[in-house]
């Protein structure tokens, strides 16, 4: 690991430095092989003992750094002003050959000054479901944190009762949140702001031109990212401020899913009960957290307060024009439509509600367009058909043969996702000693788009495997 640890040459009061806390035995479950030859790290020295030391927290690599970054955040839209890494540790920042920049945070490493009342680890659970969850939207396209390791501590941890501990080796260009910044604008520390506004632009937007050019690229950025979430039938399932990627990252990957029947109300979290980041919130929600941000930045956007407020208020508002042509633009693909035409909205949101109506599986249903047999998905197979004449006949207007638009949209319609039940299936036999199920489940999900017609992994699940409710494992 090539270290150049930007981070920990801020000013002490942004972190605190926190090393890693041992465990007791460390094991391999699993080294993304591909994503460590991406960071131009060896597998083979990755995957020895001594590797393996140091993705559990036991050895400390030459030129790391480690610290807990300080943060705060709104938590269901209620303020806490001091949260921060309280089972995490960020080893350092890994210069790759390419010269990108890579954030290397252990999770579940032991408790930090941020742990509260918490013990600072992770069950086998939340960290297989974080590694599945995140190499899988990486797959399909979608800006995210990655997963480099899962390992075992052969320790327990307690929750609900005695379970596997493990540490999740997590990988992202920055680990910058929202709630970064509201923890030193509620402190109205202006040095630090100028300081994280400056690695924000650094790290991820070097074009933008200041705070107000930041607030800019982080609003379209959290747009597009949600446009895709919405897309894919994704839910996060805990979008505080905390958990708002000012890069535009997936983050945080703790209670998400992935619809099965659709409908806008579906919630999975369990820690949700007001159903605040619900499918169908999450671009409000997305735009309230951006908001936040601005907040955070009138200081250093201008020293006339009101016309800080003005510039800032228009930069948010941009949000509701931008995530409207991403959303758009991503379900006319799934529809194979490449042009733009007046109706198409409604095209879209009509299909969309006779799904809900209907109980449709949401991946399966604009696969099936895609391939042919979608009809199955409706209990009244009529629902479908009377919109594919509206939508065949779209696709005559725009000179596209059926043919021609079920090849664009086999490119954008996953066949296969991490589906709730295939992920738990995975953790209960991860649980019980075979790995054997995860394994299987990466290897497939890394090719969402090519899953063979006979894949086992497209089905959804049976009514007795339906899973109602995630959770967050702290």
């Amino acid at each position: 690991m090539r270290f150049d640890n930007s981070y920990a040459r801020l000013p002490e009061r942004m972190f605190a430095r926190q090393d890693p806390v041992p465990v007791a035995s460390p094991g391999l479950i699993a080294l993304n092989t591909a994503l460590a030859a991406e960071m131009g790290l060896e597998s083979a020295a990755m995957s020895s003992p001594q590797g393996i030391a140091i993705l559990a927290g036991n050895r400390i690599p030459d030129g790391a750094a480690p610290l807990a970054q300080a943060y705060a955040g709104h938590q269901f839209g209620n303020w806490v002003p001091r949260l921060g890494d309280g089972r995490a540790v960020l080893l350092g920042e890994h210069i790759a050959p390419d010269g990108r920049r890579w954030d290397i945070q252990l999770k579940g490493s032991g408790r930090t000054p941020f742990s509260r009342m918490g013990d600072g680890r992770a069950w086998m659970g939340p960290v297989l479901r974080e590694y599945i969850v995140s190499e899988a939207m990486h797959a399909l396209g979608v800006p995210t944190t990655r997963a480099l390791a899962a390992v075992t501590t052969g320790e327990p941890v307690y929750r609900e009762g005695a379970m596997p501990g493990a540490v999740l080796t997590r990988v992202a260009s920055s680990h910058l949140r929202v709630g970064t910044f509201q923890f030193f604008a509620a402190r109205q520390d202006i040095e630090a702001l100028r300081l994280l506004t400056d690695m924000a632009i650094a790290r991820h937007y070097p074009a933008a031109e200041g705070p107000l050019g930041l607030l800019h690229a982080v609003t379209q950025a959290q747009a597009d990212l949600v446009a895709q979430w919405m897309a894919l039938g994704f839910i996060h399932g805990v979008m505080n401020t905390d958990n708002a990627h000012v890069g535009g990252l997936t983050i945080d990957c703790g209670p998400c899913a992935f619809m099965d029947a659709y409908h806008p109300d579906r919630v999975f979290s369990s820690i949700d009960q007001t159903g605040r980041y619900a499918y169908g919130n999450q671009p409000q929600i997305a735009v309230w957290n951006v908001a936040q941000l601005a907040s955070c930045l009138l200081p250093l956007i201008d020293a006339d307060e009101g016309a800080a407020v003005e510039a800032a208020t228009a930069a948010v508002h941009a949000y509701t024009g931008h995530y409207q042509r991403a959303w758009l633009a991503r379900f006319r693909a799934k529809l194979g439509l490449v042009s733009g035409r007046d109706g198409d909205q409604m095209l879209v949101e009509t299909l969309l509600d006779r799904m809900a109506r209907q109980g449709a599986d949401f991946t399966r249903t604009f696969r099936g367009l895609a391939e042919g047999g979608a009809t199955s998905e409706f209990s009244d197979p009529e629902a479908l058909t009377t919109w594919q004449a509206d939508w065949q006949a779209r696709l005559s207007a725009e000179g596209r043969t059926l043919a021609e638009a079920r090849a664009i949209m086999r490119t954008v319609n996953p066949a296969v996702i991490p589906r709730n039940h295939r992920i738990e299936a995975a953790i209960a036999a991860a649980v019980a000693g075979d790995h054997t199920p995860f394994h299987r489940l990466n290897t497939v999900l890394a090719t969402p788009f090519d899953a063979d017609p006979d894949e086992p992994l497209r089905e959804g699940p049976a009514p007795a495997e339906i899973v109602h409710r995630t959770f967050c494992g702290t």
